[in-house]
């Protein structure tokens, strides 16, 4: 069960983590898997592009005849072994766009959580007597004092949209100043960023909203 702090950073008490957590989801890895790769692919521009031979500008007349000059034929100067010439093969722009059905998604996301409360990895911050103004005070709270957070896990802050832009506000203008925290909310947290970092704190406001999320779409699925 994962432990609620307050805003000093002390242990108030332990939360029960939902029955979807409990289950083995150890045959989930594939999924796991596949919605990293959809996260990944999807924030793919895909505008990486070069020139063949015959879109590069010039090169239209043969740079030496043919025979008689003890040089290997050439035809155009913007052949693939000539500098400035075309590239064989080069990328041009596409789609690296994946698909994932709901279901997967969601089985990814359940799995990739129930790893981090099965390795303890999830602390609750309970935000009702929020009172951080300084960086100083926020890396006190997530890693015991301020110098500590060069060298502590790396920590995901997840706060609730509907919690109130002060708190959010908050957390993003302080976490950003720490090199090992990410800030998002929890519309936006996703299988990446479950895996990516070492320990998620969870606000109790995002804590609720992603379990009453995920029970919803749960009941839809079945």
């Amino acid at each position: 069960m994962p432990n609620v702090i307050d805003a000093t950073g002390k242990v108030v008490r332990e939360e029960s983590v939902p029955e979807i957590f409990n289950v083995d989801h150890s045959a989930k890895l594939h999924v796991i898997y596949r919605a990293v790769h959809r996260e990944l692919s999807n924030a793919r521009a895909g505008t990486a592009s070069t020139l063949r031979r015959d879109e590069v500008r010039g090169g239209g007349k043969k740079p030496w005849r043919q025979k008689g000059t003890g040089r290997a034929r050439q035809g155009s100067i913007r052949s693939p072994q000539w500098r400035h010439g075309g590239v064989v093969f080069g990328p041009k722009p596409r789609s690296y766009h994946a698909d994932l059905n709901k279901k997967e998604r969601r089985a990814a996301f359940i799995a990739a959580l129930a790893d981090r409360y099965k390795t303890g990895a999830v602390t609750l911050l309970d935000t009702t007597s929020f009172d951080c103004s300084k960086t100083r005070d926020l890396a006190t709270l997530l890693f015991g004092e301020a110098k500590a957070a060069k060298r502590g896990p790396s920590t995901l802050l997840i706060f609730a949209q509907n919690e109130g832009g002060e708190v959010g506000e908050t957390l993003q203008r302080l976490g950003r100043n720490l090199q090992k925290v990410g800030v998002t909310d929890d519309g936006a947290l996703d299988v990446k960023d479950v895996l990516k970092f070492a320990r998620l704190v969870f606000t109790t406001a995002a804590y609720d909203a992603v379990n009453t999320r995920l029970a919803k779409n749960g009941k839809a699925a079945s």
